[in-house]
């Protein structure tokens, strides 16, 4: 390494190739090009990913651990770490446990998740809806979160909120994995008997997985299909949020104001960076 100076972009990670080029690979590209003088490394936060990825795929990828390691063997003396996490949930959680022995003996700085301040719902609702259609008369955009059994599950509610403020009444904010789900979402559109048709979209980094196949799979299960039944007419955008560049440019400032690691001994060991 020639500089003593990194920054390591840390995703929870994607099996599909392509998603991952379009949207990981995008982001650190932005975040490298604000950092030019700075070594750019990736880490994943999955272990089930990185394993699957090794095995079907036969890629390396560091897990937090392992790249800072590397980082500090090379010689580096400082880190700039951005996430390129929507939340600030169990895996930032787990990011900032994994960081945190390090910042012993090398400066670490960590950026924040996506949505952290309400100014970063404003922005990354306007990013969103900077590039796509707003809804017509008769239609809906229903976005796909993750979801999760953490407190910060709260953010996908507050995001719909801020969409609606932002004129967007008929756009929904629902979970594979945490609250609201999809019945929600469709007991939401029900009460307005004029939205005929829903246009999904993933709200997650990368459109993978739960992209392809639990929002837009042919199987009777996916939201495609279970919509459908309830006799709208439906279309999916195969779009993770790092395609958007005005996202992608947002992660990059999140970087930009990193801010010193602290590591606080709480009941969820949990960090923050003041």
């Amino acid at each position: 390494m020639k500089n003593t100076q990194a920054v390591l972009v840390v995703s929870f990670g994607t099996s599909h190739l392509d998603t991952l080029q379009k949207n990981i690979s995008a982001i650190e590209q932005t975040i490298a090009e604000a950092f030019p003088e700075f070594t750019l490394r990736r880490a994943f936060t999955s272990g089930m990913i990185l394993k699957k990825l090794q095995k079907e795929e036969h890629l390396q990828i560091d897990t937090v651990p392992q790249a800072l390691t590397r980082l500090k063997e090379e010689g580096c003396t400082r880190v700039v770490i951005q996430p390129t996490h929507v939340i600030n949930g169990e895996e930032f959680n787990k990011l900032c446990r994994q960081a945190a022995p390090f910042a012993q003996e090398i400066s670490i700085s960590m950026g924040t998740p996506l949505l952290t301040s309400v100014q970063n719902y404003l922005d990354a609702a306007s990013a969103v809806a900077s590039e796509i259609a707003p809804p017509a008369a008769d239609e809906a955009i229903v976005f796909m979160g993750h979801g999760t059994a953490h407190h910060a599950n709260a953010t996908y509610a507050l995001m719909e909120y801020i969409l609606h403020d932002l004129g967007w009444e008929r756009a929904f904010v629902g979970t594979v994995e945490g609250y609201p789900e999809l019945p929600q979402v469709i007991a939401r559109l029900k009460k307005q008997p004029e939205i005929r048709r829903v246009r999904l979209h993933p709200f997650m980094v990368v459109a993978g997985d739960h992209a392809k196949n639990d929002m837009a799979g042919p199987e009777e299960d996916s939201w495609l299909r279970r919509l459908e039944a309830q006799g709208y007419g439906v279309s999916c955008t195969l779009r993770g949020l790092g395609e958007y560049p005005k996202i992608r440019a947002l992660f990059a400032q999140h970087a930009l104001h990193a801010q010193p690691l602290q590591y606080c001994q709480n009941s969820e060991n949990t960090c923050k960076s003041y």
